[in-house]
């Protein structure tokens, strides 16, 4: 049986409720009441967490990358100046740790890069999240390992040695793996989600997706196949300005992906037959018995 691993006083893992994630992520777009209110839609669909990225922009922006010009809402402006643009401070966190405080949800990041782990660790967060594109950055590996605290790894684009890898460098008691496919919006024929129990059998940690597809009905079938906690990116409006909006659930997506998940959880039962109490009436009316002579 997978490990259960506790995350802020909740534990994640086979037996217990799908832990779900809402990914704001970087769709705020630099605004903090549009944060806030992505923190509102995820208090209000009940979900457990809400998680943000942070980077350092002169760090994770390639050199080549840098002066390319993009077409941004505040005009066309160099890649690395739209990178500063949608990347929060001091300031917006500290508010964004009091404002979920003040809602009763956690929230943690997904750190790109090591000074990014260094600013989040002051705000004390539930656990770190690491990205698929950082599962081979060893160095960034190791500093998120340090901090003792439990660890997301996410393992879209990336090969089952990587994975492999990666896991040799993190604490195992206190990771948790979300199999992801790395792509916005992802095919439902690239999903894989068979892949879920494939790491269940592998692996003795929580095993949980991070879902990137238009719907809701992959989710779904991630939960019934057994993901231990759910991500899913959220969003005021999908037709905003970003490159994750589309691949994300708008709030009525979020509350029937909450809703529904739950529902699926009192359903699926531990896989004993019985006879239920309330299938006794049309037991004792409808039944024939017919013994054979």
């Amino acid at each position: 049986m997978p490990k259960v691993i506790n995350i802020n006083g909740r534990p994640v893992g086979e037996g217990y409720p799908t832990y779900i994630i809402a990914e704001i992520g970087i769709n705020h777009n630099g605004d903090l009441d549009i944060a806030k209110k992505l923190i509102d839609t995820a208090v209000l669909a009940g979900c457990d967490a809400v998680k943000f990225q942070k980077r350092t922009p002169e760090l994770c922006v390639p050199p080549e990358q840098r002066d390319l010009l993009r077409e941004t809402p505040w005009g066309l402006i160099t890649y690395l100046d739209y990178r500063y643009r949608v990347e929060f401070g001091q300031t917006e966190y500290a508010e964004i740790d009091r404002y979920c405080r003040e809602r009763g949800i956690a929230w943690f990041a997904s750190c790109w890069d090591i000074p990014s782990v260094e600013f989040i660790e002051q705000f004390d967060p539930v656990c770190y999240k690491i990205a698929s594109a950082s599962l081979t950055d060893d160095e960034l590996l190791r500093c998120i390992n340090a901090k003792g605290r439990p660890v997301i790894l996410s393992t879209g684009m990336s090969t089952m040695d990587e994975i492999t890898h990666a896991m040799s460098l993190l604490d195992q008691e206190r990771l948790l793996i979300a199999h992801a496919t790395s792509s916005y919006p992802c095919k439902p024929e690239e999903l894989n989600l068979r892949m879920i129990p494939t790491l269940h059998q592998m692996f003795d940690s929580p095993i949980g997706y991070s879902g990137h597809e238009v719907g809701l009905q992959t989710t779904y079938a991630a939960v019934v196949l057994g993901a231990c906690f759910v991500e899913r990116h959220i969003t005021l409006d999908r037709a905003m300005w970003g490159s994750d909006q589309a691949a994300s659930l708008e709030p009525q997506g979020l509350l029937r992906l909450v809703r529904d998940v739950r529902v699926i959880e009192k359903s699926m039962g531990d896989g004993v037959k019985r006879v239920y109490d309330s299938e006794l009436p049309s037991r004792n009316k409808l039944r024939r018995v017919v013994k054979a002579s």
